[in-house]
């Protein structure tokens, strides 16, 4: 009776808090009692409900690394309801990541992640198995091989080429001691790149007059590095809803999906209008592909042969990998490189030194950098490793979870924890690296540490059969354009700047928080 005196907003806020209070003693007791059956790694003050989601900060991995360097190399966060691992050192990194692998090939569902990637039909977010393998090895036989990374040489020199072309003609319009937005226009490069190598044929608007679909990827990569509430507190799962991040994911599913499929049938149809006795060489130049089989090409030929095994939905969901990891994370790479390069001018006029004398070495032309001579280049290596050391494009290594209970180290890990190795805690960490704060590419010459995962204080692509297939296209391409640039251009700051701004900005790359705004005064004519 007297509840029907209250004043429903009073009762209302009552309820909130009895409520409340219960899920944080259940919770309380809950924790308390796995604490004392496990022993688990520790674990730093959680709240009710959220857990640790308010320790991760607007750039979580530093956030986990200042936790880290408090609680351990091994410590179990509570993201919402969800149990994590961080990993902190290359030494448990390695257990998980190689020696006890095998625990530890599975993702954790993440409900936005496989609307947007054909519920775990594809590479990079699909469940541990029979599926998952038989699409890993197409991705490292057939699409990643270094065979077919060669046979895309030129096309990423015609692309760079491209790229020089348009940066001469800016600064001849507008004069060399005007500045330009260099963090866009190789955007626009390397989406280029990744559409004529999996695509068959770049998709620029400006010439097309169809839907912005670079504008796509720049969504892709927004809404990918946004966190889901649904995902850790299933019960406020409303909230994304709320926010409209459940709508853009669900709009960035629909516009992938439909030009993807376009594109497929689009290759079906060419593909059908040869003659079936046709070799295929001849169904190459069809593709006007210059004999030069793309992803799609590759992906249908292999359906045919299995059909069983290939489906529509995996199709779709690796070429839905390849176009996000082929342009964020290299155009983030790039931009990082550069920034490092004009805040150490010494360093950047060894580098330039040493590619304009290879190249004049190498060519008669003089004009431009050619694949060929990028074996001999040992410095810009180095940039390069130091480069990723520094700023890992994906800090966090590709999340995994326990398939089953496990003793890491000293600790008990319980099954479906998610585990997160701090790839940018590890490669800055002053017990693996002298000197780890400062950029100094010196340290990779004469030195065998490489980042293709034997070495574990060095993971910027992941270890193990959960590593980035893509990092021998990725890795050339990089060199290809970075050498490109030095070669081809001195650079500076605008309005006679001498500091540049290197605050970070979080997404699915950890990439500048502000564009890179240079000047480019031609080298060469």
């Amino acid at each position: 009776m007297q509840i029907t005196n209250m004043s429903f907003p009073l009762f209302f806020l009552w309820f909130i808090i009895i409520v409340f209070s219960i899920l944080v003693y259940k919770r309380l007791v809950l924790l308390s009692k796995c604490k004392a059956k496990l022993h688990l790694p520790p674990t730093p003050a959680t709240l009710p409900i959220i857990g640790n989601l308010h320790q991760l900060g607007r750039l979580p991995h530093r956030s986990l690394q200042s936790l880290s360097n408090k609680y351990g190399d091994l410590m179990l966060l509570y993201f919402g309801n969800r149990a994590t691992l961080i990993v902190s050192s290359p030494k448990v990194a390695e257990e998980i990541m190689k020696t006890r692998e095998h625990l530890f090939l599975d993702r954790p569902k993440l409900r936005f992640i496989d609307t947007i990637f054909y519920q775990g039909n594809d590479v990079g977010f699909s469940s541990y198995g029979d599926n998952w393998r038989y699409m890993k090895s197409i991705c490292v036989m057939e699409l990643l091989s270094n065979k077919r990374v060669e046979s895309f040489r030129s096309i990423r020199e015609e692309e760079v080429a491209r790229l020089i072309k348009e940066i001469k003609l800016s600064s001849n319009n507008i004069g060399s001691s005007s500045a330009f937005n260099l963090s866009e226009i190789s955007s626009a490069l390397f989406k280029g790149l990744i559409c004529r190598t999996a695509l068959g044929r770049k998709y620029d608007d400006r010439e097309s007059g169809k839907e912005d679909i670079y504008g796509m990827f720049k969504e892709l990569a927004d809404v990918m590095g946004e966190v889901s509430v649904g995902d850790y507190i299933p019960f406020l799962a409303w909230i994304d809803t709320f926010t409209g991040l459940e709508n853009r994911v669900a709009n960035v599913h629909k516009q992938f999906d439909a030009f993807i499929e376009q594109i497929v049938q689009d290759h079906e149809i060419r593909f059908n209008n040869t003659d079936d006795d046709d070799d295929d060489d001849d169904k190459d130049a069809a593709h006007g592909n210059n004999n030069v089989q793309d992803f799609v090409d590759v992906l249908l030929k292999i359906q045919r042969e299995n059909p069983q095994q290939l489906s529509r939905d995996n199709i779709k969901g690796v070429i839905l990998d390849i176009l996000g990891a082929g342009t964020d994370t290299s155009t983030t790479l790039l931009g990082w490189a550069m920034t490092e390069l004009l805040r150490h001018p010494k360093k950047m006029k060894k580098l330039q030194e040493e590619v304009r004398d290879i190249v004049k070495t190498k060519t008669k032309t003089k004009t431009r950098v050619t694949e060929s001579e990028l074996a001999n280049i040992n410095y810009l290596k180095a940039v390069i490793k130091e480069t990723l050391r520094l700023h890992p494009p994906v800090p966090l290594s590709g999340y995994r979870e326990s398939s089953q209970h496990v003793k890491i180290d000293k600790y008990e890990i319980r099954a479906k924890t998610q585990v997160i190795v701090n790839a940018w805690a590890i490669q800055r960490d002053p017990r693996f690296w002298e000197d780890p704060e400062n950029f100094h590419p010196e340290r990779f010459l004469n030195n065998s540490i490489d980042f293709r995962g034997q070495h574990f204080q060095f993971i910027p692509f992941g270890a193990g059969r959960r590593g980035c297939p893509g990092v021998s296209l990725g890795i050339i391409t990089i060199q290809l354009v970075l050498a490109s640039l030095v070669y081809q251009f001195n650079w500076s700051l605008p309005n006679g700047e001498t500091t540049l701004d290197t605050a970070e900005r979080w997404g699915v790359s950890v990439r500048r928080r502000t564009p890179l705004i240079l000047v480019a005064t031609p080298y060469l004519n």
